[in-house]
């Protein structure tokens, strides 16, 4: 009797990223990696760590600011007033760039950034607080009291 045979199985089709190239990126939730990954995919599994990262939906904007309790890049999505860190768990305000200011440091010349509001900024490089705003001096101050 004959054996019927068996079609070859297909092999793994490999994913093609779209032909303009166009790629986005994120943070791995795992290992806190930067990962590019093609416009459309929905994870994103990191090759470092192997911790699978869901994309944003479409048109969601996204938005990044350096942890201030231990430097880590953290994304986060447009619009939010504070993020969590997920390494220190340090919360961050997360300010828009029409809420913030730049000044340079009056000792190092660093250039700062700081609410608008702030009446003074102290320079994490060298410790140094340079007044800032058109809040009126101490001097002018004593004097008018």
């Amino acid at each position: 009797m004959p054996v019927p045979l068996a079609p070859y199985p297909t092999p793994p089709t490999q994913f093609t990223p779209p032909a303009n190239g166009t790629q986005s990126q994120l943070v791995c939730s795992g290992c806190r990696n930067l990962l590019l990954y093609p416009v459309g995919a929905t994870s994103v599994c990191c090759a470092v760590c192997n911790a699978v990262t869901a994309v944003p939906p479409p048109g969601t904007e996204m938005a990044q600011l350096v942890c201030g309790g231990c430097h880590t890049l953290l994304m986060y999505i447009r619009g939010a007033t504070s993020v969590q860190c997920s390494c220190c768990h340090t919360v961050n305000l997360a300010m828009e760039a029409n809420q913030v200011a730049h000044v340079n440091c009056g000792n190092c010349r660093m250039l700062l950034m700081y609410q608008y509001g702030a009446r003074s900024v102290k320079c994490a490089v060298c410790n140094f607080v340079t007044s800032v705003g058109v809040s009126t001096s101490a001097a002018e101050q004593k004097f008018n009291s």
